[in-house]
């Protein structure tokens, strides 16, 4: 299988050059980093850019105002962070897959007389490896602990470690500074979260991870309305892990955001149909698409998983039902569970066809560090190396039970490459004659254009395309809902008869 077409921009991080001379540190001014990651060949490019890191921004909110903060994320294609002034503080989000870039930058910035914090996931996982990369850690809620290591920062005692857990009362953080973004680069800069945590604890998840606790927590719903309004864009993005979890307050948000005649995308479960006349609600309030971690077509693997899920057998009426109300089903699925055989890639990549989900992700499973799932593999022997730039999703990093490493490597490239087909975009249009033009115009643009992604990332473009887009789509979803709002649900189901967006 040829690989496929990618910049090596897009695989390699911009130099830090050693040689730059260093400068007076610039007091009370904070820079906060997004580290480069590469990027899957395999996968749309668009994905990167959709929205901009919420954690940042949030920590920019929560920086005290007579401070200057910058933010800057590598993967917008501008090149290096800057360093001309030198920031008295650096912030930088670790993740495992991108840890390495993020101990380069930490490095270069302290040599240079920088104090540099770290936080992020993988700095709660593995705070030993991160600890010498670092002037202060902070561990857990970075909302919290910010506005504190900025001001041990001002009177020139920083602690090693600053630790909070995530059980405050979430109404309380700022909203995001918004204002810092550079809009151009993003699809959306309205990426929203309305709750925190999941009902689930998948074994695999980094919900699982040892140490955090993440109790489900809610804002109100009058909260994230206001902000999705004062910010500028017909399209939220809802990045909370589950937003449906709560029923009743998904409910209550849906309530709130109707009035803005805006569209919004979120994450949920696929329990959330349960309740078919709560699928209405989020069609109504704007729910355009949904992203839904089907994880497995197979129940076994997600008893292993401790999923608390329906039926697989009943996923396909599920998906039919958001469909019905003009919500579109983006299904994210694991490969390499231990009940996965050969013929898991081909039988995954049919239920998807022949239920016409609109986009698909697909991800090789893979043990973050501290999960169960992690400990269990390494207990076994399974696990391959301890490589964490490779713990990416889109490499296997441990021995499958039923396939060689390689072999789960190739159908997860296998699947990709048949799903972003011209034949399975086609089979996978919408029954409704008056939404196939639009489906095929997005899949088209997000699945076959790496590209042209290419360019509108460099470029600073991607706002600028897919505004007229959004726009487009949102005036077509007001009309939608109108006659949805009208129309007599079926009895005792409470789906309605059509969607054709």
């Amino acid at each position: 299988m040829a690989r496929p077409w990618i910049p090596l921009e897009m695989i390699q991080a911009p130099l830090l050059d050693p040689a730059l001379p260093a400068t007076p540190a610039t007091a009370r001014y904070a820079l906060l980093i997004n580290p480069f990651y590469p990027k899957d060949p395999h996968a749309s490019f668009g994905k990167h850019v959709l929205t901009p890191t919420l954690a940042l921004t949030s920590f920019a909110a929560a920086t005290p105002p007579h401070w200057r903060v910058d933010y800057w994320d590598e993967n917008l294609l501008h090149g290096r962070p800057p360093f001309n002034p030198l920031p008295e503080l650096v912030g930088i989000t670790v993740h495992l897959t991108f840890a390495r870039r993020a101990f380069e930058l930490a490095q270069w910035y302290r040599a240079r007389g920088s104090k540099v914090v770290l936080g992020g996931l993988h700095v709660l996982s593995c705070p030993e490896e991160c600890a010498p990369h670092a002037d202060a850690l902070a561990l857990g809620d970075g909302v919290q602990l910010w506005p504190r290591i900025v001001a041990d920062v001002e009177a020139g005692h920083l602690q090693p470690s600053y630790a909070a857990t995530y059980e405050s009362d979430y109404r309380d953080d700022p909203a995001p500074r918004r204002s810092l973004l550079p809009r151009k680069s993003f699809l959306t800069t309205s990426s929203l979260i309305a709750t925190r945590g999941c009902h689930n604890r998948c074994g695999f998840c980094y919900l699982a991870t040892e140490g955090l606790r993440m109790p489900y927590r809610m804002r109100d719903p009058a909260q994230i309305a206001a902000e999705f309004d004062a910010d500028d864009q017909p399209y939220g993005v809802f990045i909370d892990n589950n937003l449906g979890s709560r029923r009743e307050y998904l409910r209550s948000l849906c309530t709130a955001l109707q009035p803005l005649q805006k569209i919004w995308s979120a994450a949920v479960s696929i329990d959330v149909t349960d309740d078919p006349s709560l699928i209405r609600a989020m069609a109504l309030a704007g729910c355009t698409g949904v992203f839904i971690g089907f994880e497995s077509l197979t129940d076994e693997n997600l008893l292993d998983a401790r999923k608390k899920t329906p039926r697989t057998a009943d996923y396909a009426r599920r998906v039919r039902m958001l469909h019905e109300n003009g919500i579109q089903v983006n299904g994210s699925f694991v490969l390499g569970f231990d009940h996965d055989r050969a013929d898991v890639f081909a039988r995954t990549a049919q239920w998807i066809e022949e239920n016409r989900l609109e986009c698909a992700t697909f991800h090789i499973l893979t043990p973050y560090p501290a999960t169960p799932l992690f400990r269990q593999m390494e207990a076994a022997g399974r696990l391959l190396h301890r490589d964490w730039s490779l713990y990416d999703t889109a490499h296997a990093v441990f021995r499958p039970r039923h396939m060689t490493p390689e072999d789960l490597e190739h159908g997860y490239a296998w699947m990709y490459q048949r799903l972003f087909s011209h034949s399975s975009i086609w089979r996978r249009r919408p029954e409704h004659w008056g939404a196939v033009a639009p489906y095929l115009a997005m899949s088209y643009l997000y699945k076959r254009s790496n590209r042209f992604w290419h360019l509108l990332i460099k470029y600073d473009m991607v706002h600028a395309v897919w505004r007229p887009l959004v726009e487009l789509t949102r005036v077509r979803h007001l009309r939608f809902r109108r006659r949805l709002a009208e129309r007599v649900t079926v009895s005792g189901s409470g789906n309605v008869v059509t969607a054709g967006v």
